[in-house]
């Protein structure tokens, strides 16, 4: 009884696990498409340093009573939580938009597929994490599926690629985002408000640096009505919502179950596009919607025992 009792809660928490992730990469993917609206109406590091700052304002508002009780045990791993959010939030954002300027759209869209390898990798070598063969085959039919939304159906692209200096900056970012998701395992045993606390202003402080750069080489811009709309929506959803719904699923089933979704985000952008900004709906992303959740369903069915 008691088996059948933990197999069914097991059930739950995955199916719990999968609601919070898939939401998750619905607003990362919502994002994306938010910064293309940004274009032109506000400048990267002001929309970084902005919605950071409104996302601690908020939380000072809504999880004081957290931060009031996880304050000591903050501070104490103070280190950790500025690294979480300097190299995970400002870091990340930082290397892909520095990277936009020099590679290409299909070079950027292949090269985030590699955040879950990252995050399996790293969850078998940091943590001793158990990859199946399912799990590794789940991983290529995702990608598979990435590859095809990134070429816009025609596989034969990829060997027109030509990689540049932001290819390197584009694999660092998704190093840095696969080392993030791995060490949330590791945060301090505090509430989710409250860890969040902490790392939303270590990720305002380290981004400040950046705007000031920003600021000296002239390229900083203030955000005009479109850019405030872009930024209100970024602090709200893909920096506060969404990071809280994927430091749950990370809780829920751990780093390198969790890390496949990521290959959510180019397909969900991809049907965004098409509804907010007109863009025409290929046979390609039906193809590649199916091949991305075939690979989440193969990986989870290939999960190591527990």
């Amino acid at each position: 009884m008691a088996t059948v009792e933990s197999q069914a809660e097991g059930r739950g928490r995955a199916g719990e696990a999968y609601l919070f992730l898939t939401f998750t990469m619905l607003c990362w993917a919502g994002n994306a498409v938010a910064g293309r609206f940004a274009v032109g109406e506000i400048s990267p590091m002001v929309l970084v340093t902005l919605r950071w700052l409104l996302v601690v304002l908020l939380l000072a508002l809504f999880a004081r009573r957290q931060i009031a009780r996880d304050w000591q045990v903050l501070r104490a791993r103070w280190r950790f939580v500025f690294a979480m959010g300097a190299l995970g939030f400002t870091a990340f954002n930082a290397f892909f938009y520095q990277a936009a300027h020099t590679t290409t759209a299909i070079n950027i869209g292949i090269l985030q597929g590699a955040i879950p390898v990252f995050v399996l990798a790293g969850a078998f070598l940091f943590q001793r994490q158990r990859v199946t063969a399912l799990q590794i085959a789940g991983m290529a039919v995702t990608l598979v599926g990435v590859v095809l939304v990134a070429t816009g159906g025609e596989l034969t692209h990829l060997f027109e690629l030509q990689f540049v200096p932001g290819d390197l900056l584009m694999v660092g970012a998704c190093a840095l985002y696969a080392g993030y998701t791995i060490a949330l395992k590791r945060k301090p045993a505090v509430s989710f408000l409250g860890f969040f606390s902490g790392v939303a202003l270590a990720a305002f402080l380290s981004s400040l640096p950046l705007l000031g750069l920003e600021a000296w080489t002239g390229s900083l811009q203030w955000p005009t009505e479109i850019g405030w709309a872009v930024l209100v929506y970024a602090a709200l959803f893909p920096s506060f919502v969404s990071q809280l719904s994927f430091m749950h699923g990370v809780q829920l089933i751990g780093a390198g179950r969790a890390g496949i979704f990521i290959n959510l985000v180019p397909v969900f952008g991809s049907i965004l596009a098409v509804v907010l900004l007109h863009e025409p709906f290929r046979l390609y992303h039906l193809a590649a919607l199916a091949l991305v959740l075939g690979g989440i369903a193969l990986a989870e069915r290939g999960k190591p025992a527990s």
